[in-house]
């Protein structure tokens, strides 16, 4: 009987090692289960995918600022003409109350790199991030 006494306490005392772990993993678990539920609500947006699609076709048309650079060597920021001079001035008044700083460029095939070069650095002072070409007209 004496020594069924010492077995059990002998189990017990190795019990509370264990114990507080499964407490602290099991407090953790719950704490990053919470977590994930929050994460997600705070980027999920439900708009029916038409209405999406179309709100974004919008916006990149009435938001999309093209610089031509026509064969005469002009430069035009959304048709309206401007000398490398004014550019720098020009890109920081249309760019710098813009979120999304993105600019295309259409550049006709007898420019120069180095003009190209010039005109993405102005760009680029005024703090555009994205710059994309698009072809020109006319294959």
């Amino acid at each position: 009987m004496g020594m069924n006494v010492s077995h059990g306490s002998g189990s017990m005392s190795a019990e509370p090692n264990v114990v507080p772990m499964i407490d602290i993993l099991l407090v953790l678990l719950i704490i990053f289960m919470m977590q994930v539920p929050l994460t997600r609500k705070t980027v999920q947006v439900n708009i029916p995918p038409e209405v999406q699609q179309q709100q974004q076709e919008q916006q990149a048309r009435s938001d999309q600022i093209v610089l031509v650079m026509g064969e005469d060597g002009s430069f035009a920021i959304n048709g309206q003409p401007v000398t490398r001079e004014q550019m720098d001035a020009r890109f920081h008044e249309i760019y710098d109350n813009r979120p999304a700083k993105i600019l295309f460029l259409k550049v006709a095939r007898n420019r120069r790199y180095q003009e190209i070069m010039d005109a993405m650095d102005a760009a680029r002072g005024a703090g555009v991030q994205v710059i994309g070409f698009t072809p020109p007209e006319g294959g």
